[in-house]
């Protein structure tokens, strides 16, 4: 459909997007997707006619079954079965609810492990729930050698008889390493161990097969590559051969087996719906559909080439532009090991990355302690947009412009 991977998704999609400031190149796609044209209209029709004209009768026109109705086209997206993906909650809930049940699934095995890359909430999650469970199991974490790539000779030393869950982010948030799916998930599992992902930086970035690599479970958030909107509520994955072996410990009614029989004992409800547990959020989890709807129209393959070839871009023009300017390359250089933004470091980072937003209308990210993350999304972006964004950067470092804000930091980075 599309010859040319590196703009002809963004000549085709662009538009598809709200684009307000058309002189801004928004790089932050990997944090807060761009909002689809035809998310507003979609939210206006569950407004005006489901919530307005058709009132709690909604909820069996299509409600109560909307986190299932889009896991199901997120589990295309993922390579999953449709009942294996089920919209719920936020990222750090559904990772809790699965630490919990797979803990409790291999009581005989203590230990959890994951490494120091991971998602820092993640980690706090892991250290609650084994607090909760009275602190008889217990956390690894396994250090990075360097800050930038997983530590495969450690994880794979540290997963042993004792090791109940491996749990990792699959695309590392800051330096954007991508595990290999498959081996590690495999590794795992020879040793008895139930591997979970967190899939956030992942999901709409770079392929994955879920049901391929034979993963056990995973979490997600919808708002980065999924355009889901911000705060958009998570997803999670449970194989379906262990749907039925493993419990929700945060048990609510819209998991119970007959929620409206409203019976003072819970009921797990079969498959996947057991594991939710509230009312769902219909406005925040119907905004989540548009976006999967562009995705799927692009289709992954095309994303992902696209994705490599401007990130291969932004590579290439670090080693011959910005290297030289004290800048260092805190991603991987092969494209086959990391997801869709590329971390640039710099002692004066932060201050950079604030010209960059107030005076050269470039919208990065930054993480400390020195990493500007750059974040292409194929479907808005270009890679004349690259090009233009890398001559800011530099007009930014050999003018001193950084200079004139300030080292404080605010409460959003």
């Amino acid at each position: 459909m599309f010859s040319d991977p590196t703009d002809s998704l963004s000549d085709n999609f662009r538009d598809r997007f709200v684009i307000a400031d058309h002189d801004l190149i928004y790089l932050d796609g990997n944090s807060l997707g761009r909002l689809p044209q035809a998310t507003a209209a979609h939210l206006e029709k569950v407004i005006q006619q489901e919530w307005g004209a058709d009132l709690i009768r909604s909820w069996n026109k299509g409600w109560f079954d909307l986190p299932e109705r889009v896991g199901a086209k997120l589990a295309h997206l993922l390579g999953a079965q449709p009942d294996e993906i089920i919209i719920a909650d936020s990222t750090s809930v559904n990772l809790f609810k699965l630490v919990v049940a797979a803990l409790r699934a291999q009581p005989d095995r203590p230990k959890i492990v994951t490494d120091d890359l991971n998602f820092p909430s993640d980690v706090y999650i892991l250290q609650g729930a084994l607090a909760l469970l009275g602190g008889e199991q217990r956390l690894e974490i396994v250090p990075s050698p360097d800050g930038i790539y997983g530590p495969l000779d450690g994880l794979a030393t540290a997963v042993d008889a004792e090791t109940a869950l491996l749990t990792l982010s699959h695309t590392v948030f800051k330096s954007g390493y991508t595990y290999d799916l498959t081996a590690v998930t495999r590794s795992a599992q020879a040793a008895g161990a139930l591997v979970l992902w967190d899939l956030s930086h992942s999901a709409g970035a770079v392929p994955i097969d879920l049901n391929g690599a034979n993963v056990d479970l995973a979490v997600g958030c919808t708002y980065k590559y999924l355009n889901g909107g911000p705060g958009a509520p998570a997803f999670l994955y449970v194989r379906r051969d262990l749907q039925e072996r493993l419990r929700n410990p945060i048990s609510g009614w819209m998991g119970q087996h007959n929620p409206f029989a409203f019976g003072l004992d819970y009921a797990p409800a079969p498959g996947l719906r057991r594991f939710l547990t509230g009312t769902p959020p219909i406005l925040s989890l119907a905004a989540v559909e548009p976006g999967l709807d562009i995705i799927l129209e692009a289709g992954m393959a095309h994303i992902r080439a696209a994705s490599v070839q401007m990130t291969d871009y932004l590579v290439q023009a670090w080693q011959r532009e910005l290297a030289p300017l004290g800048f260092a390359l805190n991603s991987p250089r092969d494209a086959a090991e990391r997801g869709g933004h590329i971390s640039l470091g710099h002692p004066e980072g932060w201050r950079i990355n604030r010209a960059l937003i107030e005076q050269m209308n470039v919208l990065p990210d930054f993480r400390r302690p020195d990493n500007i993350r750059l974040g292409v999304n194929p479907l808005y972006n270009s890679l004349s947009e690259l090009e233009t964004a890398v001559a800011r950067l530099r007009k930014v470092v050999v003018d001193r412009l950084y200079a004139q804000y300030p080292l404080e930091m605010t409460a959003v980075t």
